[in-house]
């Protein structure tokens, strides 16, 4: 199961299931030649961090390996769950309803993809564009 999992993770830093939250400033602070005044709401967008390559390199590449040792990532790199004190309490509930259902699909049917568009639109998660339209069919029918 960690190797699903981190599959898991890659697919959810590429496509993440909340794209943006806020947060506000503790003090004032600079970023990037600007100054951020203390006491002021700042958007962060998880997709501009994902998809960093001085942070992932080929960013838009499927590669399950890189949360192989999730300790040598930089802090609040990785944020689909959101992170520090305010990540999402259901983090652990999602992990394993996600490896569950993962193990159940892969084991006990076979499916197959029934469209070729594999584009995703934001409204405001993550959805195919086509919904997702799949066969599936029991592997030990009783």
């Amino acid at each position: 199961m960690k190797y699903t999992w981190r599959t898991t993770l890659e697919l959810l830093r590429i496509i993440p299931p909340t794209p943006t939250g806020f947060r506000r400033t503790r003090e004032d602070i600079e970023l990037g030649g600007y100054l951020i005044p203390k006491g002021w709401q700042v958007c962060w967008a998880a997709n501009m961090t994902h998809m960093n390559d001085s942070i992932f390199p080929e960013p838009s590449k499927i590669d399950p390996s890189r949360f192989e040792n999730q300790a040598s990532l930089p802090p609040y790199c990785y944020v689909a769950f959101g992170g520090g004190p305010r990540i999402c309490p259901g983090y652990e509930f999602a992990r394993i309803e996600v490896l569950v259902t993962i193990h159940y699909l892969v084991t006990g049917y076979t499916w197959k993809l029934c469209c070729n568009n594999n584009k995703f639109s934001r409204d405001p998660l993550p959805i195919p564009t086509q919904g997702l339209p799949i066969y599936i069919e029991q592997k030990n029918k009783l």
